[in-house]
């Protein structure tokens, strides 16, 4: 069993007299350890498709699965326990709390779970070292770099030890230098600690960082094989199907 299943899910949003249906009867498989990349026109569904396999949102059908559990078929409040245990968020604008220092910020997870306090503790400096910010621990935001600040961002989401995270443009407000360190920084956590990721991009050098790389289009999954989608490929139209393959149904 794949630790990410998505089997049948459909998303429907009403604008103004109008059905819009970005996700359209999807399946996805993503396997424990997979870096998986998704890239598409806006307003295809990429962050609906996230904000479902966290269960920040519902589908209107269709049943999605994460390391054995159903997350649609969860209660809200059992949702929350099950978010905070296993599924870590990194957003495009860090989301970090001013008021508090890169330690608090990152801690703020953990407080979900039934840790000691030095189990939380342990937890946090492990984070901040995974990100090379221990030396940045008690600097609020205002004090770090946006580079930094993503690094925080991503230091709590991974905090939990989480089954999944899902990152939704982690590098689109970052310059290019900054970005290429977080894509590198990325790439690291995936593999050397095996994290499961599912990351949302416009930009096909960051997809390119991924083990797979696809695209949604029109209620499809498109896969990229051994040839690459070039930006030129992606626009408002659609996508120009060079070098894919569907994957999932429409």
């Amino acid at each position: 069993m794949a630790l990410v299943e998505l089997r049948g899910v459909s998303k429907s949003f009403r604008k103004g007299d109008e059905t819009i249906t970005p996700l359209d009867n999807i399946d996805l498989d993503i396997e424990a350890g997979e870096f998986v990349s998704l890239m598409g026109p806006s307003g295809t569904g990429k962050s609906t498709l996230l904000n479902l396999v966290s269960g920040i949102d519902r589908p209107d059908s269709g049943t999605i699965t994460v390391a054995g559990t159903e997350v649609t078929g969860l209660s809200r409040s059992k949702l929350a326990d099950w978010r905070a245990a296993n599924l870590g968020y990194i957003f495009q604008t860090h989301n970090l709390i001013p008021v508090l220092t890169a330690y608090e910020n990152v801690e703020l997870p953990t407080l979900l779970l039934k840790l000691s306090s030095t189990q939380r503790r342990q937890r946090v400096e492990l984070a901040l070292e995974a990100v090379g910010l221990s030396d940045r621990a008690d600097h609020y935001p205002r004090q770090l770099s946006g580079g930094q600040e993503q690094r925080v961002g991503i230091a709590r989401a991974i905090v939990a030890h989480p089954k999944v995270v899902v990152a939704d443009e982690p590098t689109g407000s970052l310059d290019t230098e900054t970005s290429e360190q977080v894509q590198g920084l990325l790439q690291r956590l995936n593999k050397e600690l095996d994290i499961t990721m599912l990351m949302v991009t416009h930009d096909s050098d960051v997809a390119r960082i991924a083990s797979r790389q696809m695209v949604l289009d029109r209620g499809k999954f498109l896969e990229r094989e051994s040839g690459s989608i070039g930006e030129g490929e992606i626009g408002r139209g659609g996508i120009m199907q060079v070098g894919v393959k569907e994957s999932g149904a429409a």
